[in-house]
């Protein structure tokens, strides 16, 4: 077994920070050591020392990818946290379509992971417009930093437990039958989700603004100085109106940020 000395487990905590924005602080230097141990034996490397050298030292990005894909958590699920979903129905949606007179919204799910919320939204989305939907572009961006993650939700598959929790109506209309333990979502539903790769430290690409962005149970693996820049960008990157939902695990301070308070874990610019 490989064992990660205070000196090598700083000098590698420090390198996740600048190229992720995850802090890890010193309570998990124990999971850091057990999540790369596989890959320190994959690439015979010795020590973290030597890892740490191979990091600083590939230009293909592979060695950052392989890092990010091992320390990161992609835990969620289903209709999680289904009070946001309840409001973006009915208050969210009926300002949206009396006020966006393009008939574009634009709609973010940063942190998508494996795509169960851009898809809860694209579902509500349907629900909410019906036949009128056709004169609406309700496509719903989604991003992750993880493209291995990216890639598994564009499959939209899950197991039938999983999927369970959403209303019937919602799977019946929605997902068909995969093989015996797995769903999937139906095309029409997948078509209605953009996935993208995007490391949300980086600067943004888009050219337009949001009406509305998630990007919930994603800041609690930042420090203040990450997430207060974070909050600024998601800030400027919201039209007037504009709303922002975390998670409920996550609070924004008022007197830091331009965010108006609307409920819990909801923001409003």
């Amino acid at each position: 077994m490989f064992t990660i000395s205070d000196q090598e487990y700083r000098q590698l905590s420090a390198f996740i920070e600048k190229h992720t924005g995850i802090h890890l602080g010193p309570r998990k230097k124990s999971l850091v050591q057990s999540r790369l141990q596989q890959t320190l034996e994959k690439r015979k490397l010795e020590t973290f020392d030597q890892y740490y050298v191979f990091l600083t030292n590939d230009s293909t990005g592979a060695a950052m990818k392989e890092l990010t894909e091992k320390l990161t958590t992609n835990h969620t699920y289903f209709m999680r946290e289904r009070d946001h979903f309840a409001y973006l129905q009915h208050h969210v949606l009926p300002y949206l379509e009396k006020s966006v007179s393009s008939k574009d919204l634009r709609i973010w799910s940063a942190g998508c992971s494996y795509g169960q919320e851009p898809y809860t939204i694209a579902m509500i989305l349907d629900d909410y417009f019906g036949a009128n939907k056709f004169a609406w572009d309700t496509k719903v961006l989604a991003t992750d930093i993880s493209p291995r993650v990216i890639e598994e939700a564009k499959l939209g598959v899950y197991k039938n437990e999983d999927v369970l929790q959403l209303p019937e109506r919602w799977r019946s209309k929605h997902f068909q039958a995969y093989d015996g333990e797995r769903t999937a979502v139906k095309q029409h539903i997948k078509q209605e989700v953009l996935y993208r790769p995007l490391n949300l430290i980086h600067p943004f690409p888009f050219r337009q603004p949001f009406h509305v962005i998630f990007c919930r149970n994603v800041m609690i693996y930042f420090d203040e100085h990450v997430r207060a820049d974070l909050l600024r960008r998601f800030y400027n990157s919201l039209l007037p109106g504009g709303y922002l939902f975390i998670g409920h695990s996550e609070s924004l301070q008022r007197e830091e940020t331009s965010f108006r308070y609307v409920m819990p874990a909801v923001y409003r610019k």
